[in-house]
């Protein structure tokens, strides 16, 4: 049960309202972590998370993480977090995705490699009619993506499609490994539970004006933001 108080954010966006929506989060890293614990601070209770990786020291620099869960898999020490800030019980698993498993009305995919995202789109998500909408993000060092599509949609389909590129050209840093710094995943998983929220919104008829961009980009150095529909 989430315990959370949304008298504050309650005209906003209204747990209740949302309904018992699952919501399925692929990857508890920096972006992921941040959406799960966000969802929970929204109120919202029906909330899977998947990640097969522990905690490691590298990881408390750019995620929720505290030095306490080092050793631990990240399913079960992001469960440990959210439960102590909100009351809400994760529903976890400890399993590497790869598409064969099934998914809610919402997924977050917020795998580490572009490689899995491909895989678990083709085999998982691609027109999957339980499906009703996908956020995906993209991180650099002080940039980032979001992209917002409903995965039965054959527009938004090759529109998202159109913008997938190989793990080779990722930004990595000089030990090889990708970027990730903290305040860049704060504002990108900022703008992707926003992209939910709007989407509910229009959904729910309270924001006819509104249209969900299917694609954000963003820069921090200089700040700019860019967006499009497919």
């Amino acid at each position: 049960m989430n315990i959370i108080d949304t008298r504050r954010h309650i005209d906003v966006f209204a747990p209740e309202a949302f309904g018992d929506r699952r919501i399925d989060v692929i990857g508890a890293g920096a972006t992921g972590s941040r959406v799960v614990l966000a969802l929970a601070k929204l109120g919202l209770d029906n909330i899977h998370v998947w990640d097969y990786d522990v905690v490691e020291a590298h990881n408390i620099a750019n995620q929720v993480y505290g030095k306490g869960d080092i050793g631990k898999t990240k399913v079960k020490a992001l469960a440990e977090i959210v439960k102590a800030q909100t009351g809400c019980e994760l529903k976890v698993h400890e399993t590497k995705v790869d598409g064969t498993q099934e998914m809610g009305d919402v997924v977050f995919l917020l795998t580490d490699t572009m490689s899995s995202r491909k895989e678990i789109w083709t085999k998982g998500l691609r027109y999957k009619t339980k499906i009703k909408l996908m956020i995906e993000t993209r991180m650099g060092s002080d940039t980032g993506r979001v992209y917002t599509i409903n995965p039965t949609k054959p527009v938004q389909v090759k529109g998202w499609e159109s913008t997938l590129y190989e793990d080779a050209v990722a930004e990595v840093s000089a030990c090889g490994t990708s970027i990730s710094v903290g305040p860049t995943a704060e504002f990108l998983s900022g703008l992707a539970v926003w992209q939910l929220m709007r989407w509910h919104a229009i959904e729910s008829g309270s924001k006819k004006d509104d249209t969900v961009d299917h694609e954000i980009i963003f820069g921090l150095r200089p700040l700019y933001t860019v967006t499009r529909n497919f």
